[in-house]
């Protein structure tokens, strides 16, 4: 028993659609094999009786009405109602030749509206009874002058018969074609609706359970395979993204726990030297100083959840790349002459991008800072900006100790740092907020080897 919602399915609609398709398809392929082999036959019947026409006409100029009896009879000798039929008569339709023995009666009232000498084009298809025998034919009839009556025809019977034949397979053929089609197309919804109910009962055990359940995927690779594949990249995104935001709760308690610590612990010495101001205002100085790095990790923190939610797309200009990188230098150049390294920055013109000019300078500041602090003295900082092709390419080289192969994906997350300890100062935002800005901008953030040390490009469109 077929259940009623199968045939409220979409893919049974589908599958009735290409039966209904496919059973037209065959009715006018099957009418057009039936008009042809009919018309074929039909032609070839007309055209033996337009011969015979056309030579008992010749013989009735020549002969006249005399000559005429004498062929029609010899023709019609020993053919009782053969393949050929003839027969000739007076004007009130008594035979005088021929192997039919009377007018049929389908013809006479057509051939006594004719006027005495010719009209209409005679042609019809009747069914002959003469002698106990019966036969189809197809006649023509002619009035001569004088108002004789001629009648030529040829036997069809077996044409009828084949036509017939030809009917009832076209009908059975078509009946057929229809019922393999429904039959077809209930197998194939059956399929479509049994891999869909698969992809359903993943949907909801991952409902229930969690991303971590995944699609079924078969071997065949088709279009149900491709989706439960398309579904399963964005259950293994969803499950990166949820187990991201679990490591950005544990880096946050990790990396907030210890300036809190200190601020509580500033905070109590204040309170023992009460009586004693120096003290007091130095523990106060560095419990401000320890509440500024967390405002600067909250701070980062925001930025990186604007970007990522774009909110910054209104603020796109054309920007100067070359500018951006300047300005962030000169920011820096104190700092890196403090720690006794060398910052320079390749001469170039100015390349034109398409974004927002607060994000750039942040993304080219962050660089140089993640440069400096683990540059160790006396290393080299290198900017450059250049364009190629319709690309605008800003580069930060370091003589640092870089960042193994294997750790570049790693370090672009949030609160990531390669010194576990997490002894080195800094939240572990810096290459973050570059990524984000870079995704944000269409841009691509590339960390390579320097050989030593570390080099990122960070590639925006050119401005048009």
């Amino acid at each position: 028993m077929i259940p009623a919602r199968f045939f409220k399915a979409t893919s049974f609609r589908l599958a009735f659609l290409y039966m209904t398709l496919f059973g037209v398809s065959a009715l006018a392929l099957f009418g057009l094999i039936y008009e042809m082999t009919s018309g074929f036959m039909k032609r070839q019947t007309d055209e033996t009786i337009e011969a015979e026409v056309l030579g008992l006409a010749e013989q009735y100029s020549q002969l006249g009405l005399s000559g005429l009896l004498r062929v029609v009879n010899a023709r019609a000798a020993g053919d009782d109602l053969g393949e050929s039929l003839y027969l000739l008569t007076d004007p009130d339709l008594h035979p005088l030749a021929g192997n039919v023995s009377r007018w049929p009666e389908a013809a006479r009232d057509s051939v006594l509206a004719e006027p005495p000498e010719g009209g209409g084009d005679g042609w019809l298809n009747i069914k002959v009874e003469d002698k106990g025998k019966s036969t189809f034919a197809r006649v023509r009839r002619f009035v001569l002058p004088g108002g004789f009556r001629l009648l030529v025809g040829r036997e069809i019977t077996e044409r009828v018969r084949i036509e017939r034949l030809i009917e009832r397979s076209l009908a059975w053929g078509l009946v057929a074609t229809l019922a393999l089609g429904f039959a077809g197309g209930i197998l194939m919804s059956r399929g479509m609706r049994r891999r869909l109910d698969g992809i359903n009962r993943a949907v909801a055990e991952i409902m229930r359970l969690g991303p971590a359940r995944r699609m079924p995927v078969s071997e065949l690779g088709d279009e149900f395979d491709q989706l439960a594949a398309n579904l399963n990249a964005m259950l293994d995104q969803i499950q990166s993204l949820m187990d991201a935001v679990r490591n950005v709760g544990d880096n946050i308690a990790h990396d907030l726990r210890t300036p809190l610590t200190r601020l509580r612990s500033k905070l109590e010495m204040t309170l023992r030297h009460e009586d004693d101001a120096t003290p007091c205002r130095a523990a106060l100085e560095e419990a401000i100083t320890e509440t500024d790095k967390l405002l600067a990790t909250f701070a980062a923190l925001l930025t990186i959840a604007q970007v990522e939610a774009g909110s910054q797309l209104e603020d796109f200009e054309t920007a100067d790349l070359a500018r951006i990188a300047e300005d962030a230098l000169e920011l820096y150049e104190p700092l890196a002459e403090e720690k006794g390294l060398s910052l320079v920055m390749a001469p170039g013109p100015g390349v034109p991008v398409l974004g927002n000019r607060g994000l750039i300078a942040q993304a080219a500041a962050n660089l140089i800072d993640n440069a400096v602090k683990y540059t160790p003295a006396g290393g080299k900082i290198s900017l450059s900006v250049r364009q190629d092709g319709a690309q605008a390419i800003l580069r930060v080289a370091d003589s640092g100790p870089g960042i193994p192969a294997d750790s570049r994906e790693k370090v672009l997350e949030r609160f990531a740092r390669l010194d576990v300890s997490r002894a080195t100062p800094g939240s572990g935002l810096g290459l973050s907020l570059v990524a984000a800005v870079a995704k944000r901008h269409g841009a691509s953030l590339t960390l390579g080897d320097n050989n030593p040390g570390l080099a990122v490009e960070l590639a925006f469109p050119t401005a048009e």
